[in-house]
Order: C-alpha cells, then sequence, then structure tokens
C-alpha cells in the first residue's frame, strides 16, 4: 500500500513516520521518526539491541512493518517488499554476507546486471555492455583479478567487497549497509573506506551501521543515535557524540 506525500523537504530523501517493529512483548523499533539527508554520508548508531540492524532490516522490506510509514523521496509507505526495493531505488548489504556461492565472482555481478534471478542469468547470452559494466564495478572494489572464482572460495573481506559491487551494480540512488566495515583487515577497511567516499562523490545517499566511532567520525556527515528502539538524538557528528545523553547510553551511566 502507498500514498504520496506532499512537500517533502528537498534535502531529505528518506524519512520514518512513528515505524514499529515487534518480536513477541518486545519493540526493537518503537515509533521512531527519522530524516535522512539527501546528500552525504549517515551512520546509525547505538548500544547493542537499541534496533539499528532491524531498523535497516525494515526500511530493506526484509521484515514488515508493524506500523508507521516510511517515506522515499515523496512516496509514502506502510508496506515495503523487498523485492520492490530496487524500484524505489534501494538496496543493501548484510552483516552476515549474502552471495552466489557456487558460481563466479563475474557471474554474481551478472546476475545482477542482466534479469536479477540466478538460473535465468546463468543461462542467458550477456551482452558487451554487461560485461564491461561488470568489469567496471569489479574494478572499482578491486576484484577483476578474483573473477573467475567462485564466491565461497573468497576471503571474509573480498566478500564484502563483492557483495558491495553487487549493490553498486543496482545503480540505485541509496544503499543501506548494516556492519560494512566489521571484521575487515587494515587494508581492506581503507578499500572499503574509499569505496564509499567514492559512492558519495557521485552523489549516492550511503547509511551505514557501526559500532567504530572512529570510523562513524571519519565517514560521517550525519548521525542517527538510537536506543532502546527510539531516536535518541540526531544531527552533526561531534555536536551528538558530545551529548550526555549519548555517553550515557554507551556507558550505561
Amino acid at each position: 500500500m502507498s500514498q504520496p506525500s506532499a512537500n517533502i523537504p528537498e534535502q531529505y530523501i528518506l524519512e520514518t513516520v512513528e515505524i514499529s517493529r515487534y518480536f513477541g512483548a518486545v519493540a526493537a523499533v518503537d515509533g521512531l521518526s527519522i530524516s535522512i539527508p539527501r546528500q552525504g554520508v549517515t551512520s546509525i548508531v547505538g548500544p547493542n539491541g537499541s534496533g539499528k540492524s532491524t531498523l535497516i532490516n525494515l526500511l530493506s522490506g526484509t521484515l514488515p512493518l508493524d506500523g508507521g510509514m516510511v517515506k522515499i523521496d515523496g512516496l509514502g509507505l506502510t508496506t515495503i517488499h523487498a523485492y520492490e526495493t530496487p524500484d524505489h531505488s534501494i538496496t543493501r548489504t548484510f552483516q552476515e554476507v549474502r552471495l552466489f556461492d557456487q558460481i563466479s565472482v563475474l557471474d554474481n555481478i551478472l546476475v545482477v546486471l542482466t534479469t536479477r534471478r540466478l538460473w535465468p542469468s546463468i543461462f542467458e547470452r550477456t551482452s558487451r555492455e554487461h560485461r564491461e559494466k561488470a568489469r567496471e564495478i569489479l574494478e572499482k572494489v578491486g576484484m577483476w583479478d578474483k573473477r573467475s572464482s567462485l564466491a565461497m572460495d573468497l576471503s571474509y573481506g573480498q566478500r564484502k567487497l563483492l557483495e558491495i559491487g553487487r549493490a553498486m551494480a543496482l545503480n540505485v540512488n541509496i544503499y543501506l549497509l548494516d556492519e560494512p566495515f566489521a571484521g575487515l583487515f587494515p587494508q581492506m577497511l581503507e578499500r572499503v573506506k574509499d569505496i564509499l567516499k567514492g559512492m558519495r562523490d557521485e552523489g549516492r545517499t550511503i547509511i551505514f551501521v557501526s559500532h567504530n566511532m572512529d570510523i562513524v567520525r571519519e565517514m560521517a556527515d550525519h548521525l542517527i543515535v538510537m536506543d532502546g528502539g527510539k531516536l535518541l538524538l540526531a544531527g552533526e557528528v561531534e555536536d551528538v557524540l558530545n551529548q550526555p545523553e549519548v555517553i550515557s547510553a554507551y556507558l550505561g551511566a
């Protein structure tokens, strides 16, 4: 179900209006209203169990809303289906990387560039444009030399890079990234940061969840802090992180 939203502030590409998600009697997201600026990188932070990953799941249609509305570029949605999110110019990555393990790195990208369905894309004749685009993406994420490797044979960091590459292949405006930096060695960490900075410079809206405050300070232009499924504070990074209520939420004081 959807309905148009009038007079949405032009600077916001994504908003939530009192959205909720319950697991039994527990509100993982509890009447949350936030606004994501169109420009720049927004980070979502909060202590464990604050609802960050649940929020990403709701915005991407991985979990259904129990209440409220999501506004995407002016369109109000009370139901989001995961298979429809590319039509709303949204894609995501997962904290636990999800790839087609039994096919090659190159074919993982071609799946997205062609039919977006596994078996038809394998047997479909890919055009030169598809292959050139796949090469461009794999070179951007530093994975072209692994193009013939099976996804299952990649290292953890390489799998992260390939998942980001698959998201890039959708060529959408909004990227939801759940812990994109977690578990990466320093060299791989720098590569992921460079990729996201490049996407930001192209005008994409980047929204990422992270526990690493050093990376948040370096990468984010805007910050949203959640606690107990609710919005605690939102604003510029240093201003928000220096607020006593944010410090208390993290330290339990």
